[in-house]
């Protein structure tokens, strides 16, 4: 019987997820029916390489993780896919750290993924594996002997040919995702800049969305990725009642809550955000005592040195903004590194009066869309979104702003505060409707009905691989 296998780093399973705002278990919800699998690693460290995987069942799902040692994570996930696949596909090229021996680390862990996980396929089984860890997975599939469809989908964005030139083993990657039948992206921009990778650096024929190369044909297209909107906005109505919800409503006191969620990372413009922030209180002194900012930035990846020196920096901007302009009964920004459970989220959107949602570069960014999700259409408030979030393709009513320039985002906060019921109503109505057509069930649907019935792939020639 056909089934489908879905692939990616950590695997999710249930009795150990953690809700938070967005994620990959979330927007594939609708395709985990019973039959299907779901392949990664377990989030542990072991001492020796997992040569089977452990398998847990629930409610008819298979998930199926392997552990990794200590040595691999490191090549594999610190080394090369954070340290170096990551600052590259968020454009900051100075950040990317190339190191030979961490690409063999990850090309040696997907191998190993795809050994173990060859030896649970069977020949009529479809594969979508996901996100930037797993590029080379499709190609070592097929050399293993799979032949069923097997499509690719990155979750953060893609860069053009002359950036993409800067890594040493640029062509092996844009090579490794040809090994795949479909491979999507959340932007056409992005879409066109691997295409136009692949024609550049493969001698890749293009034909629309479609590429040409040793005889077989890849199709690389634009498939954002969305949320359950309506879901989403019933469980943020009746999160109000949430105890942490209420306890943050009441303390605000009657006073605007501009509210930002995101992983703590470089990519998201954190530090520009508070500075922007601090310039909002500085020029507008007319909304002291009236708003509070509060950040949510669960840490993530303390293993490496950037994201240590981030955390620092967010605590001194805290201190200096905090100390400049709160007073004995106001605190002007809240900020936290705890993660929070995804109906408290919900409520906290709902209650607010601006989505703050400006990364310097993100491949979708979900939050903008559940901030838009959780608003009350009779008084919603207003989303501040970054142009380099490809949300910003999508939800062009949202005031968009520049995430580089801190008096940018300040304009855009004071518009929010200042800006008439009418035109909040008019822009939220525009933007709900946009959340309520591109859904986390039509991204999924758009993507297996293009993997669909692709012809079985030939076997790669030496120049592809």
């Amino acid at each position: 019987m056909a089934r489908l296998v879905i692939v990616s780093n950590r695997v999710p399973i249930p009795k150990a997820r953690i809700a938070t705002a967005g994620g990959l278990a979330v927007a594939l919800r609708d395709l985990l029916t019973p039959g299907s699998m779901w392949f990664g690693w377990s989030g542990r460290l072991a001492s020796e390489p997992a040569a089977q995987p452990a398998l847990v069942e629930a409610r008819g799902v298979t998930y199926a993780t392997i552990d990794l040692t200590a040595e691999a994570h490191r090549g594999f996930y610190v080394g090369f896919a954070n340290g170096a696949l990551w600052p590259l596909l968020h454009f900051r090229l100075g950040l990317m750290r190339f190191r030979r021996e961490d690409y063999e680390g990850y090309l040696a862990v997907n191998r190993n993924f795809a050994a173990v996980l060859g030896g649970m396929l069977q020949p009529d089984d479809t594969v979508w594996a996901h996100d930037y860890h797993l590029i080379p997975l499709g190609r070592m599939l097929r050399r293993r002997g799979f032949g069923g469809p097997l499509g690719f989908f990155l979750h953060v964005p893609f860069v053009p040919p002359s950036m993409l030139e800067a890594m040493p083993v640029a062509r092996e990657l844009v090579a490794d995702l040809c090994a795949y039948d479909v491979v999507g992206f959340q932007t056409e921009e992005h879409a066109r800049d691997f295409r136009d990778c692949a024609q550049r650096m493969l001698g890749a024929a293009v034909e629309g969305e479609w590429l040409r190369l040793n005889g077989r044909r890849v199709r690389a297209f634009a498939d954002p990725i969305g949320i359950d909107a309506q879901a989403f906005a019933h469980e943020a109505a009746r999160a109000v009642g949430d105890k942490l919800v209420q306890r943050v409503a009441g303390s605000l006191a009657g006073r605007a809550l501009a509210v930002g969620v995101d992983r703590m990372d470089y990519s998201k413009g954190l530090p520009q955000r508070f500075e922007a922030y601090g310039r909002l209180l500085e020029r507008h002194p007319e909304h002291r005592r009236k708003i509070h900012f509060l950040q949510i930035c669960p840490r993530s990846r303390e293993e490496v040195d950037e994201y240590r020196r981030l955390r620092a920096e967010l605590d001194r901007l805290t201190g200096r903004i905090n100390g400049r302009f709160s007073e004995f009964d106001w605190t002007p920004l809240r900020y936290s590194t705890r993660a929070a459970p995804r109906a408290t989220l919900a409520g906290l959107f709902r209650i607010g009066r601006i989505g703050v949602v400006t990364p310097l570069r993100d491949g979708m960014n979900l939050v903008a869309k559940e901030f838009i999700a959780a608003q009350p259409d009779e008084d919603p408030g207003v989303l501040v979104l970054s142009r380099f979030a490809g949300a910003a393709h999508e939800l062009t009513e949202a005031l968009i702003v520049n995430p580089f320039d801190p008096d940018a985002i300040a304009d855009a906060m004071h518009q929010a505060l200042s800006m008439p019921l009418a035109e909040r109503r008019h822009r939220h109505a525009a933007l709900k409707a946009k959340v309520l057509r591109t859904t986390a069930q039509a991204y999924c649907r758009r993507f297996i009905d293009a993997l669909g019935a692709p012809p079985v792939t030939p076997p790669l020639s030496q120049a592809a691989a």
